[in-house]
């Protein structure tokens, strides 16, 4: 009982044709999961145009818009000016707002645009949001600009066109620095309490469709009116079940906290410019503009028109595209689902075995042992990123985001296929081709069930494929002629090939190769289930005894010996050199480095700092030891800092900290960080449970804190944007009578330095938010 599936007379031209369906239907999905051509200036004037939105982007996204920064004044004045010329009612809210995760409390004073335009006969409202500052390292045209920019086109072709339901335009600030806008315009403002539906835009490359990458909960309604008003849906349901898994948030996160429903819409690719300099408008890709554009066009007419209340449902849709159709259905389909794709495995299990194809006990050992090759294929992709980091240590700075990673995912693929092959190969005459084909349908099978459980939305990605290919595995039994039999397998693996491809490439652009492990499981996940495709150009076993088979054979085939698998080994250090020789740095795809000036004011000591593994010699020329003794009190943090000597500055902007009241575990503070410093942080030397934020004009925010800050002081507070006058902050602090704080003044950029040589055109600062920035430090005894 060691039989294949199917055999047939022309194996090698049963296996080639197999390959060529597979390779188009990879392809296929590929091509329609592409972005838009975008549109010239000169397009009709109703519809989208992503030249003029880049119109708007080389005024305000030519530079870095950090809260709080005179950039981001500029690109408010500009767009507020370009809204109340469109007719909307703006206003500038002025708040506070405040995050907290593990010892960090983080305030910022914030200024978001709030622009409205009333509706004829309003259901509820539609409220368009977007962040317009960018991290302090770039100028952030994709993220988030190039969404703000499409705003205001798709503001100008709605023209005077009626909407039914109420629009609401929010360009939120200080996105970047824990969601501080978004979180402050529901705390706050009116419209943020009143709830109703809402579209984010985001981005974390500047390439790619712009796909509907998460949703609210309960949002089947939404997700039907997406599918419906699109004219190219992207995205699936897959990405939005793992995203609530994630601790990721964007200002969609607290919108919906707050009541809102909601579509989180992003492009993902060319994720290594992501925070960088490199995200500018040299980069953006205008396809990736225009699907941002038409898209978000396309629902506000649809949702400005609609019943919103009918939208509201109880239950979410899972959806994802097949053929270039996209799919949806209620999650109540999820579970019978899930259990057909068992079902299917179990029948195709049965009727081999009744076709003495197999034997249950080797059925188990195959299923069993089909998680080896997941777990081999998920360490080795590991092992490769960690091999490349100790090749190029600048990797170790990028997060796995390569600028060019073809050659990287392609090694990554072949090891996950050798893997499967290895461990195919050395059952296969042991236990059968057979067992092995039906076994490794179990794990994809599994985790569908999986999914189903804890993640419903991605169950599909598993349960869809699995079914196919156990009923065509069915269908090619019963049918029994070869030629109808190989059609069978090969268009029941189709939507393995499309849609689990499609799940590594996702994987792959939105995780980079530091988690290739998990591209890596779903690869072998699809080599598993077209294992049957690959029996195909193999020749039957020979039952034991001379003369003797599994049953008829064709030929001579292509014998097990022939694929010479330790060649095909070869081609991953193949791929690992190609992709080192390719992705080289360069003025178009740089590195990156870590390097900041920090000065104590006490003691009037200056150092530079690097968290570079291993700096470049441009920041080398500043750095030489790994010495962090001269920082000052609380300022290290990490373990692998470099430092070196500097010149100190004169009259910097210095942080002042006076001690209004101590009562306690309570200290109230005025603090300031000088006029030429943007922000202000504080490290303690004990743990913080509770940190208020008071500033002139503005409602005071309370902030509760867990944990502990990791490598450094266990408490920190950070004020991003703090006004010249400064403000007012009360802490409770753990314990001990006396506590040691040291204030840190932060100004963007190095040039101030004396001595300070720019970087070369191949290196751009790194992404760490202690980076590119003069710190000047004083510490102060509580």
């Amino acid at each position: 009982m060691i039989g294949k599936l199917i055999d047939v007379p022309r194996r090698a031209v049963a296996g080639l044709g197999a390959a060529l369906v597979l390779a188009c239907a990879v392809l296929l999905a590929a091509m329609t999961d592409s972005t838009m051509q975008p549109l010239p200036a000169s397009a009709p004037s109703g519809e989208f145009s992503a030249a003029r939105a880049r119109t708007h982007l080389e005024r305000f996204a030519t530079e870095p818009r950090p809260i709080g920064g005179a950039a981001a004044e500029r690109a408010r004045n500009y767009l507020v000016a370009q809204l109340r010329a469109a007719g909307l009612d703006v206003e500038v809210q002025r708040a506070v707002g405040a995050n907290a995760s593990s010892g960090l409390a983080s305030f910022g004073l914030v200024r978001n645009i709030v622009a409205t335009r009333r509706g004829d006969d309003p259901t509820g409202t539609v409220v368009i949001a977007a962040h317009y500052d960018s991290a302090a390292m770039g100028p952030g045209v994709s993220d988030d600009a190039a969404a703000v920019a499409a705003m205001l086109e798709t503001v100008r072709a709605l023209g005077d066109a009626p909407l039914r339901n109420d629009l609401v335009l929010l360009m939120s600030d200080g996105e970047e620095d824990g969601v501080l806008g978004a979180q402050a315009f529901v705390r706050e403002h009116p419209l943020g309490r009143a709830g109703g539906v809402l579209l984010n835009w985001e981005a974390r490359g500047v390439s790619g469709p712009s796909l509907l990458f998460e949703t609210s909960r309960d949002s089947a309604g939404l997700v039907e009116a997406y599918a419906s008003a699109a004219p190219r849906p992207r995205g699936d349901s897959t990405m939005a079940a793992l995203y609530r898994l994630l601790p990721n948030n964007t200002d969609f996160t607290p919108l919906t906290a707050a009541g809102f429903q909601g579509l989180n819409f992003a492009y993902i690719e060319r994720s290594s410019h992501y925070h960088t300099a490199g995200d500018s408008l040299a980069n953006l890709d205008p396809g990736s503009l225009q699907h941002h554009g038409s898209t978000m066009l396309a629902l506000t007419r649809a949702l400005g028109a609609a019943d919103l209340p009918a939208l509201r449902t109880d239950h979410d849709a899972t959806y994802f595209r097949l053929f270039g159709v996209l799919i949806t259905y209620p999650d109540a389909l999820v579970w019978p689902l899930a259990g057909l794709a068992v079902a299917a495995v179990a029948g195709l299990a049965v009727v081999a075995r009744r076709r003495r194809l197999l034997s249950v006990p080797r059925l188990v050992v195959a299923a069993v042992s089909g998680l080896v090759p997941l777990v081999v294929s998920a360490l080795l992709a590991q092992g490769l990123w960690e091999l490349l980091v100790a090749w190029r240590p600048a990797y170790d700075g990028m997060g796995g985001l390569l600028h060019r990673p073809d050659a990287f995912r392609a090694a990554v693929v072949a090891q996950s296929a050798l893997a499967v092959l290895a461990w195919y190969l050395l059952l296969r005459r042991r236990l059968g081709p057979a067992a092995l084909a039906v076994g490794g349908l179990a794990w994809p099978a599994a985790l569908g069930v999986l999914c189903a459980a804890v993640a419903p939305g991605a169950s599909f990605v598993f349960a869809v494929p699995v079914l196919f290919c156990a009923l065509g595995g069915l269908v090619a039994l019963l049918v029994g002629r070869p030629p109808a039999a190989a059609a069978a397998l090969t268009l029941g693996a189709v939507p393995a090939a499309m849609l689990l491809s499609g799940l590594a490439r996702v994987v792959l652009d939105g995780m980079g190769l530091a988690l290739g492990g998990a591209a890596a499981l779903v690869t072998a996940l699809l080599a598993l289930l077209l294992l049957p495709l690959a029996e195909l150009p193999l020749r039957e076993l020979p039952l034991p005894g001379p003369g003797r088979s599994t049953g008829r054979r064709y030929g001579r085939g292509a014998p097990v010996r022939g694929l010479r698998p330790a060649l095909m080994v070869l081609i991953v250090p193949v791929l690992i050199a190609a992709g080192l020789a390719d992705d080289r740095f360069d003025a178009r795809n740089p590195g990156r480095t870590h390097l900041a000036y920090v000065m104590d004011a006490g003691t009037r000591t200056a150092s530079w700092v690097s968290a570079d593994p291993q700096p470049p010699a441009w920041t080398r020329r500043y750095v030489t030891a790994r010495d962090t003794t001269a920082l000052p009190p609380g300022y290290a943090r990490g373990t692998t800092l470099w430092t070196g000597p500097a010149p100190t500055m004169d009259r910097p902007a210095e942080p002042r900290l006076t001690v209004l009241r101590r009562d306690g575990e309570t200290i109230e503070l005025r603090v300031s960080a000088g006029r030429a410093a943007r922000s202000l942080t504080l490290r303690i030397e004990r743990p913080i449970t509770e940190a208020t934020a008071v500033t002139a004009g503005a409602a005071p925010v309370t902030v509760r804190v867990a944990g502990a800050r990791a490598n450094t002081w266990p408490g920190e507070v950070r004020f991003r944007g703090l006004p010249d006058a400064g403000a007012r902050i009360t802490l409770r602090v753990q314990g001990a009578d006396k506590v040691r704080i040291t204030a840190i003044a932060e100004t963007d950029g190095l040039a101030a330095v004396p001595g300070f040589v720019p970087r070369p055109p191949e290196l751009v600062p790194a992404t760490r938010e202690d980076g590119e920035l003069i710190a000047i430090t004083r510490t102060y005894v509580v």
